[in-house]
């Protein structure tokens, strides 16, 4: 068997030109393989035992060999690869120490740092980054809080780490850009919250002074279907409030449909049920405050004087 051939399959038929070296194979027998056209190059440092377009695991190996081999899958495409779902990019990410040089490829991004590689990288065949440090660094340096903050709300929601994993994660990194703003997200997230909007809706009820709703309490329908509400309040006069905050994918057709017939199921004469979108929280927080207080949401008490 050819000294190549095993770290060829194990990485999906890419080979950095260092490994080859590294293999003892000559550059004479490389060059006469891509002649024959049986590899192909793909950087000036990757070539692959195959020929035609790229798969995706073909992708991030190539990116991973070019850029050294410190460097590891971050970002979007690591939490990608850890399990994320409805945040995809098309490029590649990849987390290279500051002092490393290379040429630049199109398709991949890069994402410098000093921290050290061994302690962002989790135990994987293709390097990539673990998901409380892709996730983090990746927020801080989004130019957009609000989507920074919606990452992390996604990792936690769809069970790919916990908020006390990540608040451990925020020290780990220090200094770490936004950290303050993602200790007070987490410790929403933390008491309850599933969804950004439910933490908006936790931020909009300290700015008014509201009490904190219940979050995702279990209810079952008329049809007999168990329901988890997004917020709730127990209302001075024995009545139940229920705020459902619909995100972008409830404009779908088939979910506003099943939002509609939710609703009605949920509803009975104790139990009122509302609704607000992502949008309003965002842009327009004192409507639904006003709503809310309207509809007997009680402050918080103050505390007693002495």
């Amino acid at each position: 068997m050819d000294p190549w051939t095993e770290l060829a399959e194990r990485q999906a038929g890419a080979l950095a030109w260092r490994q080859l070296h590294e293999l003892g194979v000559t550059r004479s027998l490389v060059r006469n393989k891509l002649a024959s056209g049986r590899w192909a190059r793909r950087t000036e440092s990757v070539l692959t035992t195959t020929t035609g377009p790229l798969s995706d695991e073909q992708r991030h190996w190539v990116a991973v060999l070019h850029c050294g081999p410190d460097a590891m899958l971050g970002g979007l495409t690591a939490l990608g690869l850890h399990g994320l779902s409805r945040w995809e990019r098309d490029e590649v990410c990849v987390i290279v120490r500051n002092a490393d040089s290379f040429e630049p490829v199109d398709g991949i991004s890069l994402f410098r740092t000093r921290r050290r590689p061994a302690v962002l990288r989790g135990e994987h065949d293709l390097p990539r980054c673990r998901v409380e440090p892709a996730a983090l660094l990746w927020a801080a340096h989004e130019p957009h809080p609000r989507s920074a903050s919606g990452l992390l709300a996604a990792v936690v929601q769809q069970g790919l780490t916990t908020p006390e994993r990540l608040l451990t994660w925020v020290d780990i990194l220090r200094p770490l850009r936004r950290a303050g703003a993602f200790r007070e997200l987490l410790h929403d997230i933390e008491g309850g919250a599933q969804s950004l909007g439910e933490v908006d809706v936790a931020r909009l009820c300290r700015t008014w002074g509201l009490v904190a709703p219940h979050r995702q309490r279990c209810r079952v329908d008329r049809s007999g279907r168990q329901r988890f509400t997004d917020c709730e309040w127990d209302l001075p006069d024995g009545r139940v409030l229920v705020l459902e905050v619909d995100g972008a994918f409830h404009l779908d057709v088939e979910q506003y449909t099943d939002d509609v017939r939710r609703q009605r199921g949920l509803t009975t004469p104790e139990r009122s049920v509302i609704r607000c979108t992502t949008e309003e929280l965002r842009r327009e927080p004192w409507s639904v405050g006003a709503d809310l207080v309207a509809l007997g949401v009680p402050r918080v008490a103050a505390p007693a004087a002495g």
